[in-house]
């Protein structure tokens, strides 16, 4: 009866201490894959965070060119830039339709679509110039005119 309650004592302490120590390596097996989440997620923030200057970055420069484009649509006329946003992109389409137009010349079909454009650029130019005021309205008339002369030394 001593050596099997003797053998029962022994095996429970083996038992004991091998669950301590599985715990133990538990434990810092679970330390160890924090650390290593840890630093993934570090990584990848920093992954991330580089990714999002670099659109930043491309996206000012692309915007950048776009202005210039705008600007240039119709070689010599520029378009200044207006309290109103509105204004100034109602400008840029009107450069627009003047460039469709003097690409045009001569052909019918094009310029039918053209001219109902036009007309629509025209009343809406007239809307909003009546909420400008005296100095938007001068930079408003001096770049349409700009625009029209263009127009009318191409036909």
């Amino acid at each position: 009866m001593k050596k099997v309650i003797l053998s029962a004592l022994i095996v429970s302490s083996v038992l004991a201490t091998s669950c301590k120590q599985a715990k133990e390596e538990t434990k810092n097996a679970v330390e160890a894959a924090v650390e290593k989440t840890e630093g993934a997620v570090d990584k990848v923030s920093e992954s991330v965070g580089d990714a999002a200057t670099k659109v930043a970055e491309k996206t000012e420069e692309v915007a950048g060119e776009v202005a210039k484009s705008i600007e240039s649509v119709l070689d010599g006329v520029s378009i200044p830039s207006f309290d109103n946003k509105e204004v100034e992109d109602h400008l840029k389409n009107y450069a627009t339709y003047a460039k469709e137009c003097i690409a045009a010349k001569g052909d019918a079909l094009k310029s039918a679509s053209i001219a109902k454009k036009g007309a629509e650029l025209a009343s809406k130019g007239a809307e909003l110039i009546k909420n400008l005021d005296a100095e938007s309205k001068e930079k408003f008339n001096s770049v349409m005119s700009a625009i029209q002369a263009k127009m009318s030394a191409s036909k």
